[in-house]
């Protein structure tokens, strides 16, 4: 069985991805855009109030984002 991933919001998962080095490029709607520099493409994290993501959410985003899942463990 493997370990469950955190829950956190939106917002939580832009501070982590900002202090990973991304930078926001821009905001669509709800979604934030991040890019860092050696990354190729971008991350979108959908930021709706203190709405917690879904798993499957959060599973892409960290793969996007080219992160640790471990990190993300509880």
């Amino acid at each position: 069985m493997s370990p469950k991933l955190a829950r956190l919001t939106g917002k939580e998962m832009c501070s982590i991805l900002e202090q990973s080095g991304f930078v926001l490029k821009r905001v669509k709607g709800s979604h934030h855009i991040y890019a860092r520099p050696g990354l190729e493409g971008y991350v979108t994290v959908p930021v709706h109030g203190n709405e917690i993501l879904k798993p499957k959410t959060l599973k892409s985003i960290i793969k996007q984002a080219e992160l640790n899942i471990a990190d993300f463990t509880r």
